[in-house]
């Protein structure tokens, strides 16, 4: 396995297990399964509502010695609807006793995007608040202040721009050491790794295969399939591996981490050996031809009718 080192000496290993959209009654046993397989980085997150069940899996785990806790590798995400600063550490201590933990690797804001604290998906456009400058530095503030007490070791963004996080980044006491984005062959953002290459920010790739299997709210008619993608098939077939494979190893082989999400062992275990194919530089730069800076998950579900919010304001493009 590879890792991101931070500079503190910790690392992160680059492959994880994402949990978004693992089901009740399954995910527990997900996450079990890959811990056995060898995973050593989950990635969770209070939106997803499935962290108790994950907990109940950790503990399971750590109190029978079947794996120590610093073995693990735990990231989850401050939800929208907690950006006050004194709202921020009462929901990370929410979402430890979810885990049954007492400290996470990694604490990410989910969205530059917030509401009220009763609401937890906005119905109307009127219920989005768009963070002004000021307000994301108090809710920073307030992860700051998890690393200081020791709830947190790294913190870092969710979903933001290049232009958010170099703002962020500026005024920041402890920068941003991670912004997990969605990036897959046909949306790679290029930009956004070189910056973050140059300013000691770790790229996380979530959606790293497509997201066939996201809410069918989020599908658009007759959209381009990932993995019907002819020019990876053909690396794939190079390789006697699955296209899966192949994105994933493209996503390792740039320098990012990735979450894929299966709950199915044989799929994990795949996903897993993905993380050590070495693909060739010829392979790479067919790759990067294949960019159509194409979202699967375009965050259009801030953009209601009413809200503060369009696509290009929210990408900043």
């Amino acid at each position: 396995m590879k890792y991101h080192n931070f500079e503190n000496g910790d690392r992160m290993p680059v492959l994880g297990l994402g949990t978004w959209k693992s089901a009740p009654g399954e995910v527990g046993q997900a996450v079990q399964d890959a811990v056995s397989l060898g995973y050593r980085h989950i990635d969770c997150a209070s939106a997803y509502e499935n962290e108790e069940e994950i907990g109940a899996a950790f503990n399971g785990m750590i109190s029978t010695g079947s794996i120590p806790r610093e073995e693990l590798w735990v990231t989850s995400k401050l939800w929208n609807n907690a950006h006050a600063e004194g709202q921020v550490r009462v929901a990370l201590e929410k979402t430890l006793a979810d885990l049954q933990l007492d400290y996470l690797d990694l604490y990410l804001m989910h969205w530059p995007v917030s509401f009220a604290s009763d609401i937890f998906f906005p119905e109307s456009g009127s219920e989005v608040q768009a963070p002004d400058p000021a307000s994301l530095a108090a809710t920073w503030k307030g992860m700051e202040d998890l690393v200081d007490a020791g709830l947190v070791r790294h913190i870092g963004v969710c979903n933001f721009s290049q232009k958010k996080l170099a703002a962020l980044y500026a005024s920041a006491r402890i920068k941003p050491e991670m912004n997990q984005i969605e990036l897959h062959p046909y949306m790679q953002q290029p930009e956004m790794l070189s910056f973050c290459q140059q300013h000691g920010i770790a790229l996380t790739a979530y959606s790293p295969l497509g997201s066939p299997d996201r809410p069918e709210f989020l599908k658009a008619e007759n959209e381009p399939v990932l993995l019907q993608d002819t020019t990876i098939q053909k690396i794939a077939e190079v390789h006697g591996v699955s296209s899966a494979q192949i994105m994933l190893a493209w996503a390792v082989n740039r320098g990012t981490s990735v979450i894929p999400k299966s709950t199915n062992p044989e799929r994990q275990a795949q996903n897993l050996a993905a993380a050590d194919i070495q693909l060739t530089d010829e392979e790479m730069n067919q790759i990067a031809g294949l960019d159509r800076k194409r979202r699967y998950v375009d965050g259009a579900f801030w953009c209601l009718e009413g809200s503060p919010f369009t696509l290009q304001s929210l990408w900043d493009e």
